[in-house]
């Protein structure tokens, strides 16, 4: 059968499984979601209770969030899965994926949404209540970051998290210098997060703040 997943290659939660397939040489077919493909619109509100992406498809089995993507992913491909085999690393990336999900891409995607309102029905409220956790997020993700990957081991679905994540958190409330700049440079480095990266650059016109001239 083959592997479907539908998404946009700008959207934050898309990365996710996007890098997993990349690290692990899963082949895939990307079924773009937006208006030139109304078919692809409507099976993603098929495959998702609200129709948001990612969403994948293979055959008649059907996965959506994009940390389950990831896992279903790891029946596929040749390289080390993403999430560890080893109990307590595999604890502690299910965990970090889940904190970058949580407390860095939810705040960033607020403030992005704020943006996106109509100017009369901005809140500069919620923008610094989101920039206020994210500050909380990257001094607690900062006592934490060593030399190499989130979880100390092995690149893992934390990583494939945190690459979107501290991307566009950047954007909106720049990372401190410090332990988490230097990991999400490291990420940035990464042959498959960098090639995500790459093919999400045509779409930078969309973000509503104004996309830096810098990764």
């Amino acid at each position: 059968m083959t592997l479907k997943l539908y998404g946009h290659p700008f959207a934050a939660f898309v990365w996710k499984p996007l890098i997993a397939a990349y690290v692990r040489g899963v082949p895939f077919e990307f079924c773009m979601i937006d208006a030139e493909h109304p078919d692809h619109c409507a099976r993603i509100a098929e495959l998702s209770p609200t129709g948001q992406f990612p969403a994948l498809t293979d055959g008649a089995r059907e996965v959506t969030q994009s940390n389950a993507v990831i896992e279903y992913l790891d029946r596929f491909g040749g390289a080390a899965p993403m999430i560890p085999a080893d109990p307590d690393a595999a604890l502690a990336s299910r965990m970090l994926a889940a904190i970058f999900d949580s407390y860095v891409a939810e705040p960033m995607q607020q403030i992005v949404a704020e943006a996106l309102r109509p100017e009369d029905q901005r809140d500069p409220r919620r923008v610094s209540e989101a920039k206020a956790r994210l500050d909380k997020a990257y001094a607690w993700l900062a006592r934490r970051m060593g030399a190499g990957w989130a979880n100390g081991e092995g690149f893992s679905i934390a990583d494939c998290a945190a690459a979107p994540a501290l991307f566009y958190a950047d954007w909106v409330h720049p990372i401190p210098a410090g332990a988490l700049r230097a990991y999400r440079a490291r990420l940035l480095a990464h042959p498959c997060v960098a090639r995500v990266v790459n093919e999400a650059r045509p779409y930078r016109p969309l973000f509503p703040l104004g996309a830096p001239d810098r990764d």
